[in-house]
C-alpha cells in the first residue's frame, strides 16, 4: 500500500466501521492527515452518493496544499478507503501529457509530411517525365522514350506517348519526303524552263551565220551575181555544206536535250568496248589518213557495262575532237588504265594546249576556245556537252588534261567483273 502511494503520489487513509483510523499512508504527523480526518468526520454529507454509487469524489482546499481530489470509497462493505491527490500533480501530468502529445503530433506531421512527399515523388516522378517526353517531342525530337512503365493509368498513358511519338516520327519523315520531292519538282521545272530558253537562244544564236550565208548565196545565184559555171557550182558548194552543218548541229541538240530531259534513259548492257572502238577508228579512217594523222590503239578485248549506244556517241565526240584539233601529221593516242572497279579509256592527240580558263568551259553547250578554227572543221560547240550528259546520266568520271605535247580527254565506264 506504501508503494503504491509513493508511485502514484497518492494520500490514502483507511477507517474501520466506528470511523476510527486503521491506516494512513503519511502517518498521523502527515501534513494531509488532518484534511482526510476532516472528510472522515463529515462523511455523513457525501453519505447519499456513496449509497447511490459506492464512491464519491470530492474537492479539498487548505492553505498548506492548495486543492486536491479525494476519491472515497467501501473496502468489503465495512472499512472506508480515502485517496487524496493533490490537484497540482494532476495538473502536471496534465501538461506533461499535452506536451507529449504535442511532440508526438509534431513528430507525426513531420514524419507523415516526409512520407508524403516521398509518396508524391513515386507518384508524380512518371508525370514529370511524360511532360518532359512531350515537351521534347514539341522539338521533334522524337528519340524520346518513356521507361520502367507500370500496369496502371500511368503506364497506359506513357506507351501512348511511345506510340505517339513513333508516328509523328514517321509523319514528319514522310511530309519531308514529300516536300523534298515537291522542292526537287519544282527545281526540275525551274530548270527545265531554263534549258529551254536557253536552247532557243543558243539555236537561235549557231543559226544565224549558216542561215545568213545560205540565204546570201541563194540570192546570188537567184540574180545571177555570177555568170561563170564554176562560180555557180561554188555558190551551191556553199550552201550544201552550210545545210550539212546545220542538220548536225540539230541532230546533236536533239541528242543532247533528249538525255538532259532524261528522256533518252541508260539502258545497261555488256559489250566489248575494245571492238566498239576499233569499228569508230575504221569507219573514221579516212578522214585520219586525209590529214596525215597517225593513229595508236592496241587494247585486248575488254568488257563493261554501259549503255552501248550512248558510249559510241562519247566516243564519236572525243575522236572528232582529237581529229579537229591534232596537229600537223599529229598522233591521236586512244588507251586504257584501270580505277577501281571502272575501266578508264584516254583520248590522246598531240597539239596546243587549252588554256586552263577554258579547261572548265568546254562542257558548257556552244562553247568554242577558237571560234574560227571551229567554224573551218564544221564544230557546233555541242559535242563535249553531249559527253557531259552522257557521263552524269552512267555516274561516271570524266575529265580533260593538259599533257605533255598535247591535251588527254577521258571518261569512265564500269568494268565487267567477270
Amino acid at each position: 500500500m506504501d508503494q503504491v502511494a509513493r508511485d502514484y503520489n497518492y494520500r490514502i487513509m483507511i477507517s474501520d466501521p466506528i470511523n476510527q483510523m486503521v491506516y494512513s499512508s503519511e502517518g498521523e504527523q502527515g501534513v494531509m492527515y488532518k484534511d482526510l480526518k476532516n472528510i472522515l468526520q463529515n462523511i455523513d454529507k457525501i453519505q447519499s452518493q456513496l449509497n447511490e454509487q459506492g464512491f464519491a469524489v470530492t474537492t479539498n482546499t487548505s492553505q498548506n496544499q492548495g486543492t486536491s481530489i479525494n476519491l472515497t470509497g467501501y473496502l468489503d462493505g465495512q472499512y472506508t478507503v480515502i485517496i487524496n491527490t493533490p490537484m497540482e500533480s494532476i495538473q502536471t501530468s496534465a501538461t506533461l501529457s499535452g506536451r507529449f502529445t504535442a511532440y508526438v503530433g509534431i513528430l507525426l506531421i513531420i514524419g507523415g509530411g516526409i512520407a508524403m512527399y516521398i509518396f508524391s515523388k513515386q507518384f508524380t516522378k512518371p508525370i514529370e517525365e511524360m511532360a518532359g517526353a512531350a515537351n521534347r517531342m514539341s522539338n521533334l525530337d522524337f528519340d524520346v522514350k518513356i521507361e520502367n512503365m507500370g500496369e496502371d493509368e500511368l503506364g497506359r498513358l506513357g506507351q501512348s506517348l511511345n506510340e505517339l511519338s513513333g508516328k509523328l516520327e514517321m509523319t514528319i519523315s514522310e511530309l519531308k519526303t514529300a516536300n523534298n520531292e515537291l522542292r526537287q519538282d519544282i527545281e526540275q521545272k525551274v530548270q527545265i524552263d531554263e534549258m529551254r530558253t536557253e536552247f532557243l537562244s543558243h539555236v537561235s544564236h549557231e543559226l544565224k551565220t549558216p542561215i545568213a550565208l545560205i540565204q546570201g548565196y541563194a540570192e546570188g545565184l537567184k540574180d545571177n551575181i555570177s555568170e561563170d559555171e564554176e562560180s555557180r557550182n561554188f555558190y551551191c558548194d556553199v550552201i550544201t555544206d552550210e545545210a550539212k552543218k546545220m542538220n548536225r548541229m540539230v541532230q546533236k541538240l536533239l541528242t543532247l536535250n533528249q538525255i538532259e530531259f532524261g528522256n533518252n534513259k541508260v539502258e545497261m548492257e555488256r559489250f566489248d568496248i575494245t571492238e566498239l572502238i576499233s569499228n569508230m577508228l575504221a569507219s573514221n579512217q579516212i578522214l585520219l589518213e586525209k590529214g596525215g594523222t597517225h593513229v595508236e590503239f592496241d587494247e585486248k578485248p575488254v568488257h563493261v557495262w554501259a549503255d552501248e549506244f550512248m558510249i559510241e556517241e562519247v566516243v564519236s565526240n572525243y575522236l572528232s575532237n582529237a581529229r579537229n584539233h591534232v596537229s600537223e601529221n599529229g598522233t591521236i593516242r586512244i588507251s586504257y588504265s584501270r580505277h577501281g572497279d571502272n575501266l578508264r579509256v584516254t583520248v590522246y592527240n598531240t597539239g596546243k594546249h587549252i588554256p586552263e580558263e577554258d579547261l572548265d568551259k568546254l562542257w558548257v553547250k556552244f562553247y568554242k576556245v577558237d571560234k574560227a578554227r571551229t567554224r573551218e572543221y564544221g564544230g557546233s560547240g555541242v559535242g563535249l556537252s553531249i559527253v557531259e550528259a552522257t557521263m552524269k546520266a552512267h555516274g561516271k568520271d570524266y575529265g580533260v588534261f593538259n599533257v605533255k605535247g598535247g591535251v588527254e580527254f577521258y571518261f569512265e565506264v564500269e568494268l565487267d567483273k567477270k
